[in-house]
């Protein structure tokens, strides 16, 4: 496949159209890249990618029509302590309507069901000293939630310490993971805790791949 000019994609689904897209020469694809506190879906042959440090993505697809989509969120930090099932239920009302209702709904508008969605969760590493527990709460609240939904993941790659790129590639529903075991700079924790701080101003198949 020759290289596709930002002229030649495929127009964006409408409320995508502000998602950083850019060709990937190696996979030879249009690359959808989301940042904290976005997600993104497509009915178009791309990837979605993200880099997760403390924050969890959802790859989630239809199995049937190939519509699907990726998300990047990361629950609101204000102590260092574990998150109680209470409270994770209040974060599930606030947080994960918008993270997890809201992607699967505009799947489900694509055409997508829910009884074809097949999901995968990664990220909730710890990378911050100061906040052990953020990343492990992180991946209680998507499997929490998914519980409520009845919904459940059928491969996940979670915790650690390392950082992780992640490619999903809702057409095929294959994922690609890096381990960040090197890291150079600290860009990803700055990303974080300035969308940790972001909250301060809110009054309100199952096969995953690992690339080098």
């Amino acid at each position: 496949m020759h290289k596709l000019q930002k002229s030649e994609f495929p127009a964006a689904l409408p409320g995508f159209e502000g998602i950083n897209r850019y060709w990937d020469y190696r996979r030879q694809s249009i690359a959808a890249k989301i940042l904290p506190g976005e997600y993104y879906v497509t009915t178009s042959n791309e990837l979605v990618t993200t880099v997760l440090g403390s924050c969890v993505s959802a790859c989630i697809r239809d199995s049937v029509t190939g519509v699907g989509g990726m998300n990047h969120f990361l629950l609101p930090l204000n102590k260092g302590e574990s998150w109680s099932p209470q409270e994770l239920a209040s974060l599930a009302n606030r947080y994960g309507n918008y993270a997890m209702e809201h992607m699967i709904n505009d799947i489900l508008k694509q055409g997508g069901r829910k009884g074809n969605l097949e999901i995968k969760i990664f990220g909730g590493s710890r990378i911050i000293d100061s906040m052990t527990d953020i990343g492990n709460s992180n991946i209680r609240f998507v499997r929490n939630y998914l519980r409520t939904e009845e919904l459940s993941a059928i491969s996940e790659d979670v915790g650690g310490t390392n950082p992780r790129k992640v490619m999903f590639f809702p057409t095929s529903g294959k994922v690609l993971v890096k381990k960040i075991k090197d890291l150079h700079n600290d860009t990803i924790v700055k990303r974080e805790v300035a969308y940790i701080d972001s909250f301060e101003d809110d009054n309100s198949d199952g096969d995953v791949d690992f690339f080098d």
